[in-house]
């Protein structure tokens, strides 16, 4: 099969935008006049200072992140962050959790390594289907933060509001970051691995306010400092510069999608189609409670282990790749993140409709 006969349904690392994948080839060879890759130029050179500024310039805009919150670009993927926000805030208080999915369960439990940490919401009583209300919240008062996973990958399921506490938010939104227009100023830490809607994998964005820095415990190790990486901007040891060079070309092909208020009315669009599938469905059945369904991960099954396995079998072989569920969990996931084409949507509609047909009792 060649690019145009196949739609990548990954989690991650998931489908880039084809406008940045082609810039990004024509100047593989000689960035700007260069006659060097990315790839090879120093991060202290001219050449890259200028990609590194001119990214982070493009992603404040897209966020409208304040001036207040400094961006930075480390490594270690979102899963660093589980030891780093602790490390960085924690000090020797208490610290509230919402467990609603994989990754904030694995964020408690590291956390819990270095000081208390109190479960203030969990829907694992339901298999992680739902996002417990506002009013289900048990905050602890005077806790140092409040740590939540936005959008959860594996079981399907988005945060419909963001959380009301006193203590500063923290939000693991790898899967949905730039999906959707956020008040920044809401927020502590916003974290997200680069590998579902903004680069390859190799990059991770944090966006921090600067207030917070400086409160690290005496172990932190020096490059989970967030004092140290805000000081040298992102520049204490070499970045993940090749990332970072893409997470500018799609920041550039975001705005000619409209920007992120542009990009939630498509997701919208595309989500909406499978989920009016799976609504009126005889075969398929959501994983996630409506009022808590994410746009950027459905997940469905038919009820029959064998059956879901040759959905994912049939799929790839008509081009629709990677629609096997998450390995802890089976079933069917459709990632749809702001890189997927429309045409992609539709033809997975197409076939989800077919197989229903052909294998509906």
């Amino acid at each position: 099969m060649n690019r145009e006969e196949v739609f990548n349904f990954a989690a991650g690392p998931s489908v880039l935008p084809r406008q940045a994948l082609e810039r990004a080839a024509a100047e593989m060879l000689n960035y700007n006049g260069s006659g060097m890759s990315v790839m090879e130029m120093s991060h202290r050179s001219s050449f890259f200072k200028e990609i590194f500024d001119s990214t982070k310039a493009k992603l404040k805009a897209a966020l409208n992140v304040p001036d207040s919150h400094e961006i930075l670009f480390l490594q270690g993927g979102a899963s660093s962050q589980f030891s780093m926000v602790p490390l960085n805030l924690l000090e020797d208080g208490t610290a509230d959790y919402a467990v609603t999915g994989n990754f904030s369960n694995i964020a408690m439990k590291e956390a819990k390594k270095y000081g208390d940490i109190h479960i203030a919401a969990s829907s694992q009583d339901d298999n992680f289907s739902y996002i417990p209300a506002q009013d289900q919240l048990d905050l602890t008062a005077g806790a140092k933060y409040f740590y939540y996973c936005s959008n959860n990958t594996i079981y399907g399921t988005a945060w419909p509001y963001v959380p009301r506490t006193a203590a500063p938010l923290v939000c693991d939104m790898s899967s949905e970051i730039l999906s959707k227009p956020v008040d920044v100023s809401q927020y502590g830490i916003i974290f997200a691995g680069a590998q579902k809607n903004m680069a390859p994998a190799g990059v991770t964005v944090v966006i921090i306010d600067k207030s917070l820095a400086g409160r690290e415990m005496p172990f932190t190790p020096l490059m989970m400092n967030y004092k140290t990486m805000i000081d040298k901007d992102s520049m204490y040891n070499t970045p993940p510069c090749w990332c970072i060079y893409m997470l500018g070309l799609v920041l550039d092909w975001l705005q000619t999608q409209g920007g992120v208020a542009g990009m939630e009315k498509i997701k919208h669009e595309k989500a909406s189609i499978i989920y009016d599938i799976l609504d009126n469905s005889r075969l398929y059945k959501p994983c996630a409670r409506p009022d808590s369904r994410s746009d950027m991960n459905v997940t469905f099954r038919t009820g029959d282990a064998d059956l879901d396995a040759r959905f994912a079998k049939e799929a790839q072989a008509r081009g629709l790749m990677n629609l096997k569920g998450h390995r802890s969990v089976g079933g069917i996931r459709a990632s749809l993140y702001n890189a997927q084409p429309m045409e992609g949507v539709q033809a997975l509609a197409e076939f989800m409709k077919q197989f229903e047909v052909q294998n509906h009792v």
